[in-house]
């Protein structure tokens, strides 16, 4: 059964002025080269050439964010990783974000969540739901994963979800979704679940660490990693993760 959306509880359009970065009072910029836990080649900065409103007519209000992957001059990368934390946390609902993917090996865009405790209570053990993965040699390829004590990393649990007919997620706008009730997340694709977990899908005494916490809003754009893999001759840079809006409901 489709849940009602009824109450939004928070929300980001993006329509702000064109060539302004993303709202303070909602985005905080993770800043840095340290390869994110993964192996990552790129610095995320809070440069307007990594983050800016930019006009698109595809978009539901004519104005998207983007995050652009951008090589230098001296054959680094610059890329933005914007998150929430400490300035809002969802508590379960549907949390889904419009977006328009990038693509090219090594090229890595994801719309996720982290616990909020993750200061107090180090990574995995906070949780993560990976809403959307996409790495960039597959293009038309998706990836929902949940990772948690005793099932994290390459043992997280991962399924993946293929556009038919050659389609690729850089051709066309695409909603990303999971609702999120207690026992039980569901990820969905342009309005559509096309996997569930619950408790029991989990590793034999690994805890379910979903239904009391609450999670920050994550995007960002990586260039290389251990999984994805790293930019070849057939990278083309700059690339743009697009992001017409973020929106969170309470599940009616």
């Amino acid at each position: 059964m489709t849940p009602l959306l009824t109450t939004l509880l928070w929300h980001d359009e993006f329509d702000q002025p064109v060539g302004t970065g993303p709202d303070p009072r909602k985005w905080v910029h993770d800043l840095g080269d340290n390869g994110w836990g993964n192996k990552e080649l790129q610095t995320y900065t809070n440069a307007r050439e990594n983050s800016e409103v930019v006009d698109d007519p595809a978009a539901s209000g004519g104005r998207a964010l983007v995050l652009r992957a951008v090589r230098t001059p001296a054959g680094g990368y610059t890329s933005a990783r914007l998150k929430t934390h400490g300035t809002y946390a969802a508590t379960h609902g549907r949390i889904e974000a419009r977006l328009k993917l990038p693509q090219g090996q090594g090229i890595w865009p994801a719309f996720w969540m982290l616990g909020e405790n993750i200061n107090e209570v180090p990574w995995p053990a906070c949780g993560e739901i990976d809403i959307m993965e996409l790495v960039g040699h597959l293009p038309g390829t998706l990836y929902g994963t949940l990772h948690g004590p005793g099932y994290s990393g390459a043992h997280g649990l991962t399924q993946s979800l293929v556009l038919p007919d050659g389609a690729v997620f850089a051709e066309a706008y695409h909603v990303f979704a999971v609702d999120w009730r207690p026992g039980r997340i569901d990820w969905l694709l342009d309005g559509q679940v096309y996997r569930s977990l619950t408790p029991a899908d989990l590793p034999a005494g690994a805890p379910w660490v979903f239904d009391h916490a609450r999670f920050f809003l994550l995007l960002n754009l990586a260039v290389g990693g251990a999984w994805p893999g790293y930019p070849d001759a057939t990278t083309q840079l700059p690339q743009e993760y697009r992001v017409d809006y973020v929106r969170v409901y309470r599940l009616d």
